[in-house]
């Protein structure tokens, strides 16, 4: 992209729309280079636009924003920065989006459109800038695998949990992966999401509906169960003698929850662990897989083929990752693990 990051907002409301754009162009880095009214009109308008990102609303006449999301990432994959309004912080159709492959979703009542030029403002543009800045792709389901180390993955592998760190583009990956397990398998799924606070519970309860596993928010003291079990907002997830901990105070880096934090409390059960770091900006969670990795455990990190955004996992390959999969694979590569007799 060229040094201005160039925006095309979807929006119905021709007034928030003309808000949203002066919020935005407060930002001498951000243009916004034109608003479409329905889906259609979008569709219609991306081969000209030359956008770096599109701010996509979930509530549309015609095509709603979920559907919307789905062709443009088909069609002409960009970043889009879905923005809920009408629809509850939770509802399943902003975790539909995100799985259709938006990047990232925020609550319209974020954005202080009324206080353009406060701190929470400027915070917020600058986090649109690096959204543009993503090299996002059309994530298919195939996707060629990195060569494994010997033994990585064989089948009956011992393994008595599996930690998964996901950031943007995660939960699309997410849903592919968890989509390969059975309804019955054994060994109990820890994860990080990053998302913005209030979205976790409508994204847990959507992925807990479509794939077969039970999937469930973390709660303090529950004991280590099968099914997928994913880190509070702004709690670190923990597993300590077989039981989940909730930590809402420690700092350790940028992210809380932090797939480090996860992944190191993993570490402790070595080789009977298992570190999976998928679609993401940045680096958390490569740290925690490295530790799992130093005692013995099996280390995973999404290819670049399939990843959303190839930062975390690239990250992960660098530090030795045994295996570099699209998240299907990673699946069906997990299937193939067994769990280790007197393990809890």
């Amino acid at each position: 992209m060229t040094d201005v990051a160039r925006v095309l907002v979807c929006e119905d409301s021709p007034t928030y729309a003309r808000a949203l754009q002066e919020f935005l162009e407060r930002d001498e880095d951000l243009r916004v280079v034109g608003t479409c009214q329905s889906g259609e009109a979008l569709l219609r308008a991306l081969p000209g636009a030359q956008a770096d990102l599109v701010t996509m609303d979930v509530e549309l006449p015609g095509i709603d924003g979920v559907e919307t999301t789905r062709r443009l990432m088909a069609s002409r994959p960009l970043p889009v920065l879905v923005l809920s309004g009408h629809t509850p912080r939770g509802s399943a159709r902003t975790a539909a989006a995100l799985t259709a492959g938006a990047l990232d979703v925020l609550a319209k009542s974020d954005l202080r459109l009324d206080d353009p030029a406060g701190p929470a403002a400027i915070a917020l543009r600058r986090r649109i800038k690096r959204l543009a800045c993503a090299r996002v792709r059309s994530v298919a389901r195939a996707g060629g695998a990195g060569p494994p180390r010997p033994g990585a993955a064989a089948p009956g592998r011992p393994a008595g949990v599996i930690g998964l760190c996901a950031s943007t583009g995660g939960p699309q990956a997410l849903h592919a992966l968890l989509a390969e397990l059975p309804a019955d398998f054994p060994i109990p799924l820890l994860a990080v999401q990053h998302i913005a606070g209030g979205f976790l519970e409508g994204l847990v309860r959507w992925l807990d509906g479509c794939v077969g596993l039970p999937v469930r928010i973390a709660r303090q003291g529950s004991a280590l169960a099968p099914g997928v079990t994913f880190a509070p907002d702004d709690a670190h997830l923990l597993l300590r003698k077989g039981r989940l901990e909730l930590d809402p105070s420690t700092v350790a880096g940028p992210h809380r929850p932090s797939g480090d934090v996860l992944l190191r409390s993993l570490s402790a059960r070595g080789a009977d662990a298992v570190a999976v770091v998928l679609s993401g900006m940045g680096r958390d969670g490569v740290e925690g897989l490295a530790a799992v990795g130093r005692a013995g455990g099996l280390t995973i990190a999404q290819d670049e083929a399939s990843s959303a955004v190839y930062g975390m996992p690239r990250v992960a390959a660098e530090r030795g990752a045994e295996l570099a999969l699209c998240p299907s694979a990673i699946g069906a590569a997990l299937t193939r693990l067994r769990v280790p007799e007197g393990v809890t």
